[in-house]
């Protein structure tokens, strides 16, 4: 037969007949069957590979081999009773321990992860994992793919965090994340802004869009949006109309030291994302929110800017969030339609409904915008739609 790489069941037969001639001939090819046996070996090493050790029989080898004993592994494993639980399969390898006893052992990645082939990631630096929002986490069933128990979770918030980001396309749950805005106060908690950014982008890919065109969002398109909140079921109209046209929404609920009512951010395939936090369950905040982050959308994402995370309860602002309030009250109301309306401080309220009848609106928009614009947040307490939109998406 020719000399090359077997590939077929009879080429493998074919080269251990070849074996047996020579090896019964008194003048075997010596060179011819030394090539022949290593395309054999070979063949067979594709074809049946070797099944890797059980990882915990490997660490008993190796502590033979150095001569360990188990208090020895407690630097590697966490203490005497984990080791006697890992010794006995009671307990699974976590990451941590896998990395610790693959550098301090010497130990195959492969092996202890029971995949041919595979490597640890290595330990992220910088980052405190116990100071993301497990618990709240855990509640809300983000880890769906972890079946253990919120304390179970915290000892292993490293692998856990780095395989839940991972689903997503982070690297690492970076906590600092870079190229994003935040509108919230000093005591904005960044480890959480970093999990509810994971989770509505999570949410968000999970959702069939058609492909975001640039310059979609312009005040016509929000005008034709808002219209919509005329209807009872606006904000969830809302929704349908956004996705039609290549943007994504979610509503996820803020987490604790957020304070955020929405956010505005680009998923890695560039297109672009709004989500909303209903903190304030309410017509006039959520068709508001809604609009200043499609304002984000329409003047700042040509840049380097990625995501804007708003508390709009905060003044004090930046060029970014006083442009975008602006163009959301523009966009919400026509400037025209306002000045020619002579509302004046203090409209009766069937002024305020008139009004937002000829604009086919709600009348929670233009008493929202009062209250705002007054300060007296005792007025219209009726008409800002209280209680009127979670309930559509629940």
């Amino acid at each position: 037969m020719k000399l090359k790489v077997l590939k077929t069941e009879e080429e493998y037969e074919t080269a251990l007949a070849e074996i047996e001639k020579l090896m019964d001939s008194s003048k075997p090819d010596r060179d011819r069957l030394e090539l022949l046996v290593l395309l054999v070996h070979t063949y067979e090493d594709l074809l049946y590979p070797i099944d890797l050790p059980d990882p915990i029989e490997a660490i008993k080898f190796r502590m033979e081999q150095a001569g360990l004993k188990q208090k020895d592994l407690i630097p590697f494993i966490g203490s005497r009773s984990k080791v006697s639980e890992i010794l006995s399969h009671q307990r699974p390898l976590s990451i941590t321990m896998i990395r610790k006893l693959h550098e301090g052992l010497g130990i195959p990645a492969d092996v202890l992860l029971k995949e041919p082939g595979a490597q640890i990631i290595p330990a992220v630096e910088g980052i405190e994992w116990d100071r993301f929002p497990l618990t709240e986490m855990f509640k809300r069933n983000w880890f769906q793919d972890f079946h253990g128990t919120v304390a179970e979770a915290k000892k292993q918030s490293c692998e856990l965090l780095m395989a839940w980001a991972g689903a997503f396309g982070f690297e690492v749950p970076q906590p600092a994340l870079l190229r994003q805005h935040v509108r919230a106060g000093s005591d904005a908690d960044n480890y959480a802004l970093t999990a509810w950014r994971i989770r509505v982008s999570q949410l968000a890919m999970e959702q069939k869009v058609p492909k975001y065109q640039n310059g979609t969002v312009t005040q016509d398109f929000v005008r034709d949006l808002v219209r919509l909140s005329y209807l009872d079921d606006g904000p969830l109209l809302a929704q349908e109309f956004l996705l039609k046209n290549g943007i994504h929404f979610v509503v996820e609920s803020h987490l604790k030291h957020t304070h955020l009512d929405g956010a505005a951010i680009k998923l890695p395939d560039g297109s672009p994302l709004v989500a909303v936090t209903l903190r304030y369950d309410r017509l006039d905040n959520f068709w508001f929110t809604l609009s200043h982050e499609l304002a984000h959308i329409a003047l700042h994402f040509d840049g380097e800017e990625t995501a804007f995370f708003d508390d709009l309860d905060q003044t004090g602002l930046d060029v970014f969030e006083s442009d975008a309030d602006h163009w959301a009250s523009d966009a919400l109301i026509p400037p025209e339609s306002w000045q020619t309306a002579h509302l004046g401080k203090r409209p009766t309220i069937q002024a305020v409904h008139n009004f937002a009848t000829s604009l086919r609106i709600t009348p929670a928009i233009p008493a929202g915008r009062i209250r705002k614009e007054t300060g007296n947040y005792k007025l219209y307490d009726g008409l800002i739609g209280r209680n009127k939109v979670r309930r559509l998406y629940v």
